[in-house]
């Protein structure tokens, strides 16, 4: 077992978690303008998670994603027998985000939260927020340009944030620390139980997509 790359997903997936939710208390701080709020947060965001990828890539791959770490099994590109060590410690780091970023805002530590966001529309955009994410995760490794990921990523995950109507989970791990915050970023525990099945279909297309624009030729 490589335990360095368990702590770097556990303390990536944390700072991903804490960026999210904490940046999202203080654009509410700031501004009482939603599109001010949301911008405060992508660009958060976006920023971490390209610094995450740079620093952690070389100890774990830097995948701070369930469905990542799954894909990339499924792929042959990643030890079958890691899956559960490494989504388990990426939803435990998820979780202790949201704690973290609760705590750094002076709110109650422990929350659950009662934002609802599931709908028809919402969960199209979790599917296409997800399938896009891991398809360009997949293709760039499958293109031998993996080195572009600490760019491609947050660069989708960004337009992510104001082209879909889910403001781009694409992420479980994420998904269930949010629940754990009442704030801006927060998501009712049955809202995300439909991003999360939506978040599966998606990176489901991704992986056909993706087999069907870069199989290897024999």
């Amino acid at each position: 077992m490589n335990y360095r790359a368990l702590l770097s997903e556990y303390f990536g997936t944390t700072v991903l978690v804490a960026t999210v939710i904490g940046s999202g208390i203080m654009g509410t701080n700031l501004s009482d303008d939603n599109l001010i709020v949301l911008l405060v947060n992508a660009l958060a965001t976006v920023f971490v998670l390209g610094i995450l990828i740079l620093t952690l890539g070389p100890v774990s791959g830097a995948h701070f994603n369930p469905l990542v770490t799954i894909a990339l099994a499924l792929t042959k590109q990643f030890p079958a027998k890691q899956i559960i060590p490494f989504v388990l410690v990426q939803v435990l780091g998820a979780i202790f985000g949201a704690a973290i970023a609760n705590s750094m805002f002076s709110q109650a530590v422990f929350q659950i939260s009662t934002k609802q966001r599931f709908e028809v529309g919402t969960a199209l955009g979790e599917a296409i927020a997800t399938s896009l994410l891991l398809f360009v995760v997949l293709s760039l490794i499958r293109s031998d340009r993996s080195k572009l990921i600490a760019i491609a990523v947050p660069a989708v995950i960004g337009a992510g944030y104001f082209f879909t109507s889910s403001t781009s989970f694409a992420n479980p791990a994420v998904t269930i620390g949010r629940i754990f915050s009442d704030s801006f970023a927060g998501i009712a525990p049955e809202s995300a139980a439909g991003f999360i099945v939506f978040q599966i279909v998606g990176a489901s297309l991704a992986l056909g997509l993706t087999q069907l624009l870069f199989a290897k030729k024999p």
